[in-house]
């Protein structure tokens, strides 16, 4: 057997049988089996690899975790420095709030270290607490 690419696995030349003149032929009950059977077993293993493919993407080490949470936790204190300018500079900052509230809604990963789930706790409250404030502002307008 020779595996030839992404297609998979295929027979060499010499175990092929022999085909006739004419052009079309309609292979022997015996020869279809195998062939089923040998196509079968090739989708199986197909689909077993992409699968496990898929699972070893889908494992998170902690470093990786980590490195989530302090993109996620330098996103949230980003959007709350473009509020802050925003309401400096005497705008309402709908659009500020909206995407500080975006990214709050995001899942945040938990990391082994507590002082960095601490920060990143704090930091989360405080974006509650301003988009909290910017509701109850709307509200009594």
């Amino acid at each position: 057997m020779k595996v030839t690419g992404p297609s998979g696995p295929s027979s060499s030349q010499g175990a092929r049988p022999a085909k006739p003149a004419g052009g079309f032929s309609v292979p022997s009950a015996g020869g279809a089996a195998s062939t089923g059977a040998a196509a079968a077993a090739a989708g199986v293993s197909g689909v077993a690899g992409v699968s496990a493919l898929m699972a070893l993407q889908g494992v998170e080490d902690a470093t990786e975790r980590r490195r989530r949470a302090i993109r996620r936790g330098g996103g949230l204190l980003d959007r709350l420095d473009e509020l802050k300018l925003a309401l400096l500079g005497g705008e309402a900052g709908e659009g500020a709030l909206e995407r500080l509230g975006r990214s709050l809604g995001e899942e945040r990963p938990i990391d082994a270290d507590p002082a960095l789930n601490s920060l990143l706790a704090q930091i989360d409250l405080r974006a509650a607490v301003e988009l909290a404030k910017a509701d109850l502002r709307r509200t009594a307008a």
